[in-house]
């Protein structure tokens, strides 16, 4: 599949992405120079935790720019419709365009997405059948990096040994605690909303429902009962687990035997 790029104009949007770019620049820049890197040098931690910070600051703002940038599954304005599969193709009553079976239309990007699950002020972007595991992979990183500030902010009051070698005179070491308590604000934010988005996407992939489908009370398309592997696998384009973890890759579409006819 090819790498192409997909930008919504939309104001809201935009502000939406940057708060959560915003978040995710306050906690890679104080908390490393608060608490990791000064530990660190004082040989309080070894340096596996600073490493295992940064790489999952790096994969979480990975994850959030290419599923903010990814196609979702724009269908083409003149798509060849396979002649076995025109059954399972409906026509959208706001764009008139053929789609299949599943689809939606958005009104805020103004076209149909193949397979949507729901359009993400957040990203920016809608979350359809080819970001979708982008989209898991955010929200994922996302508790990871919120659930890692929240531990190093705790243990820098109640476990780590204290700091001698640090310039008090310094901005961020004189208002060490209003930072740490902005950081602590963010995280738990950060941390309990996107597991509860986190758990309401597995549940939906599990039950091969989309999040639109459940607010519509809807099971038309809903494809045959198969096991979690099958079904991740089918999101994530590979039956590879290690990949699912990987957002520095292309998805491609697994045709199973057990997939329902509504995907193209």
């Amino acid at each position: 599949m090819k790498l192409r790029l997909h930008f919504v104009v939309d104001p809201m949007g935009w502000f939406c992405l940057s708060m959560v770019l915003f978040v995710w620049l306050y906690n890679t820049l104080f908390i490393p120079k608060l608490v990791l890197l000064p530990h660190y040098a004082e040989g309080h931690i070894p340096g596996a935790l600073v490493v295992c910070y940064y790489l999952a600051s790096l994969l979480c703002v990975s994850a959030l720019i290419r599923a903010s940038t990814a196609d979702p599954g724009r269908l083409a304005q003149d798509p060849k419709i396979p002649l076995a599969e025109r059954e399972h193709w409906e026509l959208c009553n706001k764009c008139n365009m053929m789609r299949p079976k599943r689809s939606h239309h958005c009104s805020r990007c103004g076209h149909c997405v193949r397979r949507m699950d729901h359009h993400c002020p957040w990203i920016n972007n809608c979350v359809g059948e080819d970001n979708h595991w982008l989209f898991l992979q955010l929200c994922f990183y996302t508790q990871v990096l919120s659930l890692y500030t929240l531990v190093l902010d705790f243990c820098q009051y109640y476990y780590f040994q204290p700091l001698v070698s640090v310039d008090q005179e310094l901005f961020a070491v004189h208002h060490e605690l209003a930072l740490l308590r902005v950081s602590c604000f963010m995280g738990l934010i950060m941390f309990g909303g996107m597991s509860s988005l986190f758990y309401s996407q597995i549940t939906g992939i599990l039950a091969d429902t989309t999040t639109i489908e459940k607010m519509s009370h809807s099971s038309d398309g809903i494809g045959a009962r198969r096991s979690w592997q099958q079904s991740l696998a089918e999101v994530f384009g590979t039956r590879w687990k290690v990949l699912w973890f990987l957002p520095f890759r292309s998805r491609r579409p697994l045709h199973l035997d057990y997939a329902s006819n509504s995907h193209v």
